[in-house]
């Protein structure tokens, strides 16, 4: 029969399948935030990675990006100004 499809399993050792992983090469573009940076490159380290070794470095990144967005949160600027300060006049 013409149409006849191969199953998986006899696919899987077919010449010319890569012997480990394979890089995505996925563009990484900075971000102008050196912190932010480092860690985006960070995640080029799954392109050497079985999948199984990707969680950690998913893990270490998001913690990373979070540790740097509550350091936003923390540093010291100009109060907000508080909803109450606004007055509206409303002469319609």
């Amino acid at each position: 029969m013409s149409d006849f499809m191969p199953e998986p399993e006899a696919e899987a050792g077919a010449p010319g399948d890569p012997v480990g992983p394979a890089p995505l090469d996925v563009p990484r573009d900075p971000t102008g935030d050196p912190r932010v940076d480092a860690l985006v490159e960070r995640l080029a380290d799954v392109d050497h990675l079985d999948t199984d070794g990707h969680v950690e470095v998913y893990e270490d990144v998001h913690g990373g990006l979070r540790e740097t967005l509550s350091a936003l949160d923390a540093r010291p600027g100009p109060p907000a100004p508080s909803p109450a300060s606004h007055t509206y006049d409303n002469r319609s």
